[in-house]
């Protein structure tokens, strides 16, 4: 396979790759379902839902610490999605991956 083919190549499966970032979504529940959050594949947070028996203000460690385990397991499931879909894309190209 010559160098332009395979360059050409990448750059598609960039810009595929860049697209299905932007319509990815992925949801965390953590607690029980205490908190729950929205993150898409560019890991910009779109939506957080809180149950309102959390919000106890003499507990608010808890809640902080909720908040950050869910942005937390969303960015993993976001890394987690890429690699599976850069896996399926690259399969077919000698040499990588």
């Amino acid at each position: 396979m010559n160098l332009r083919k395979l360059m050409k190549q990448a750059q598609e499966m960039q810009e595929k790759l860049q697209s299905e970032l932007g319509e990815l979504v992925v949801e965390s529940s953590v607690g029980g379902g205490m908190v729950t959050m929205s993150m898409n594949g560019h890991k910009q947070v779109l939506g957080v839902t809180i149950d309102p028996e959390v919000i106890d203000p003499e507990e608010a460690s808890v809640l902080q610490d909720l908040i950050v385990a869910a942005v937390n397991d969303a960015s993993r499931r976001v890394d987690e999605t890429m690699r599976e879909k850069m896996g399926s894309m690259t399969s077919g190209l000698p040499g990588l991956l």
